[in-house]
């Protein structure tokens, strides 16, 4: 149980708009040197609010995986997007969440009549009006609720991709450029899931070929 002590207790509103319905837009994977990007979009019903919902960054794992199910049991819908790795060094990451998020949007059972993405940077999907908001997962529970999706997704994926390739310990960095993972790579070489296009080593590791 939370404490009242706890940072992660967080009320956030709904959404932004609330006079209609509107899709909350996050990715998760963004900056990792492996695996795909992976977006979520979530439209919770009405008033929905939860004491842990926030930030999936601000959240332990533990909770992220609490709340994943709660998720997804209540939102009106939510689905998500994928980008693989060749697709991301084909058109950049930036243009690769941007097309994970509208994958995510094609997948919801449920048409928004607004969207709002975490961060400054979209594109126009169809003709519906979006806004984008720096922080925004921390700011809207249903870009919250599109964070912990999207990250929790993405996670079991990396977990999974961990049982082929265990010298990189995706199940640990999840392909995110720790020493560790930027020290597998200089040993063992890349993996066919690295993205090509992104600085796998730092300069140091170079003097380990």
């Amino acid at each position: 149980m939370a404490s009242a002590t706890d940072s992660s207790i967080n009320t956030l509103p709904t959404s932004f708009n609330t006079d209609c319905l509107e899709a909350g837009c996050d990715e998760a994977g963004r900056g990792c040197l492996a695996g795909p990007v992976v977006a979520a979009a979530v439209i919770l019903p009405p008033g929905f609010t939860h004491p842990w919902l926030n930030d999936s960054k601000k959240l332990t794992e533990r909770r992220r995986a609490l709340l994943r199910p709660v998720i997804e049991r209540e939102a009106t819908a939510w689905a998500v997007g994928v980008v693989g790795h060749e697709e991301i060094d084909r058109i950049n990451i930036l243009n690769a969440s941007i097309l994970a998020m509208h994958r995510a949007l094609d997948g919801l059972a449920v048409r928004p009549e607004s969207v709002i993405v975490d961060g400054n940077r979209f594109k126009p999907y169809g003709d519906l009006p979006w806004t984008t908001f720096v922080k925004g997962d921390g700011r809207f529970g249903n870009i919250a609720a599109a964070s912990i999706l999207a990250k929790t997704h993405r996670d079991e994926m990396m977990e999974n991709l961990h049982r082929s390739f265990p010298a990189y310990h995706w199940d640990v960095n999840k392909g995110y450029p720790t020493a560790a993972h930027r020290r597998a790579i200089a040993e063992v070489g890349p993996s066919p899931y690295h993205r090509m296009t992104f600085k796998l080593l730092d300069r140091q590791l170079t003097l380990f070929d």
